[in-house]
């Protein structure tokens, strides 16, 4: 199936495994709160038991060092993409209103960012991720 839209998500290469899957949680989350029309339909397995829908597209994950993830940010916001996003100064907060304090403490160009995660065109998200190469 092909899809009109992709789900771009951006992890800085150098994290450790823990942070990375949790930045990539937190990210994911985003999209999906964001489009929920992105999200299918729960899950039944051939007991009866039903479990919670997932996104129902595919999410490409790409590794960056910080200049490429702040080059993609800035991509995305001159094509009026507005990303998700996930700094290294939110792994020392515990919850919501500490996260988003901690984002507005810093300008646009010193944050410290360890992810990014958007959904827009195909051709849109190509262009702000061009260069950058499948997390490994």
């Amino acid at each position: 199936m092909q899809f009109d839209t992709k789900i771009a998500v951006v992890i800085r290469a150098d994290l450790e495994p823990w942070q990375k899957l949790n930045v990539a949680a937190f990210l994911a989350g985003g999209i999906a709160a964001t489009f929920p029309e992105c999200v299918g339909e729960p899950y039944e397995d051939g007991s009866g038991t039903t479990y919670l829908p997932l996104i129902g597209q595919p999410i490409l994950i790409y590794g960056a060092d910080r200049p490429a993830l702040s080059r993609a940010l800035e991509r995305a916001l001159a094509r009026d993409v507005r990303p998700a996003l996930y700094t290294e100064d939110m792994f020392r907060t515990t919850h919501d209103a500490a996260n988003r304090a901690a984002v507005r403490a810093v300008a646009r160009a010193d944050l410290n960012l360890v992810g990014l995660a958007m959904r827009a065109g195909r051709k849109m998200i190509d262009k702000i991720v061009d260069g950058l190469r499948f997390h490994s």
